[in-house]
């Protein structure tokens, strides 16, 4: 499995012969370029997750790619014109080795004053390769057992105590940061030692901010 994380929650990710990505957001600059993909999927409607004014250029670049997605954000883009399969908790999508199924509910409460909405986590999983998990902003989903943990850092809907006690329940092998754009470079440091210093026995903490890509085995 390779894995080039395109700032904030995206997610370029190379497994079982396939090209898919994840969460292409307004965060996410270096998503243009992007192609060959055969799948593209979003976890929620935020537009940290969900850029409708790129989306279109995305599938005009990759006209193979299927666009799936929670079926709030589905209803979202199709009122900006944009064609979407949704994405229902368990039901598996198969791209040829590759199975991604999606896991969970709602969205992580972000304040009593704002209305929920749905946010349906990504295991990825291709024999042979490691298993990914794109949890998109909540952490109560269990999905398993899981080898590389996208692991978002800092947000309006949790706390650093939050996001090690999901680390250690979760336990994985590896853990890749996301969920960044709103911390300093100072701040990013601290959450990190934190994940390194309170997160699992073993786990390693693989920083892939500096957008290239690494390989997963």
């Amino acid at each position: 499995m390779r894995i080039t994380h395109l700032g904030h929650a995206c997610l370029l990710v190379e497994a079982g012969g396939k090209r898919v990505l994840l969460d292409p957001g307004v965060f996410s600059a270096d998503i243009a370029d992007v192609t060959r993909l055969d799948a593209i999927l979003v976890t929620h409607q935020h537009a940290d997750h969900l850029d409708l004014l790129r989306i279109p250029g995305l599938l005009e670049s990759n006209r193979q790619a299927m666009l799936y997605a929670e079926p709030q954000a589905v209803s979202a883009m199709g009122k900006a014109g944009i064609g979407a399969e949704p994405t229902v908790a368990g039901k598996v999508l198969t791209f040829g080795r590759l199975e991604v199924t999606p896991v969970g509910q709602m969205h992580a409460l972000i304040n009593e004053a704002m209305p929920r909405v749905g946010n349906l986590g990504l295991v990825l999983r291709a024999d042979g390769e490691p298993s990914l998990f794109h949890p998109g902003d909540a952490y109560d989903v269990e999905p398993g057992q899981i080898d590389i943990l996208a692991l978002p850092l800092n947000a309006p809907w949790t706390a650093g105590r939050d996001t090690t006690a999901f680390a250690q329940r979760i336990s994985p092998r590896v853990c890749i940061p996301i969920h960044d754009a709103l911390l300093s470079g100072i701040g990013r440091q601290l959450y990190l030692s934190q994940v390194k210093s309170f997160g699992p026995e073993g786990m390693q903490v693989c920083d892939l901010s500096d957008g290239a890509p690494r390989d997963f085995t």
